[in-house]
């Protein structure tokens, strides 16, 4: 048998910030919430160094905020935060449309397919959890067909604003971006439409940017 290896650091850090980030995005964590490196430690079985490397990445993306020696805290939900990381996040959906959709092979348009049925499906019980996933996984087809890595980032980084709000929304009683708007990227990706698909992506990045307009 071979030997153990030691788990490199950086996979310590990455497991602690997406552990803290998805809490954070769920609501599990409130906004406002004092947060501690030594709490999250403990709970996640980790030293303090990754919990600190995490939250230090986390204060960075927006998520949490941090006082010099008084406090690091969940940030409240700000709308014109989130309305500008919808922003930015659609326009490199956009980007990666444009690129991905020429490169596509049929296998790409299914799975992109079975992720709308599953969002679907998702939407139609009241899942969000599911709903929002299969979401991802849609769109993150184009961001991976394209190879753009700077897109991929940004979309990683923010992201995580949008769908604390859209988490939040839909728990007080509002509905998920129809499936109907992914049947017609799909439509326009199987067919090779460019313009078409950026189009859509622009449509449905809207939708998110009007969901961060006070009520």
């Amino acid at each position: 048998m071979e030997p153990l290896r030691p788990v490199p650091r950086t996979l310590l850090r990455d497991r602690a910030y997406a552990a803290i980030r998805d809490a954070i995005v769920a609501g599990d964590i409130a906004p406002g919430a004092v947060v501690r490196d030594a709490d999250f430690a403990e709970r996640l079985g980790l030293s303090r160094a990754p919990v600190r490397e995490a939250f230090s990445r986390l204060v960075d993306e927006g998520l949490l905020e941090s006082k010099p020696q008084s406090y690091t805290r969940v940030t409240p939900l700000v709308a014109s935060d989130v309305r500008d990381a919808a922003a930015v996040v659609g326009a490199m959906h956009e980007l990666v449309a444009r690129i991905a959709v020429p490169r596509l092979f049929a296998a790409d348009v299914e799975a992109m397919r079975a992720a709308n049925e599953r969002f679907a499906a998702a939407v139609a019980t009241g899942d969000v959890d599911t709903a929002l996933r299969a979401d991802d996984e849609l769109h993150d087809v184009l961001v991976r067909v394209s190879g753009n890595r700077a897109a991929a980032a940004t979309v990683a980084r923010y992201t995580p604003l949008i769908r604390r709000l859209e988490r939040r929304r839909f728990g007080e009683g509002g509905s998920c971006r129809s499936a109907g708007l992914h049947d017609r990227l799909i439509r326009a990706c199987a067919g090779g439409d460019v313009d078409e698909a950026v189009r859509v992506t622009a449509e449905i990045w809207r939708t998110l940017v009007d969901l961060a307009d006070p009520d």
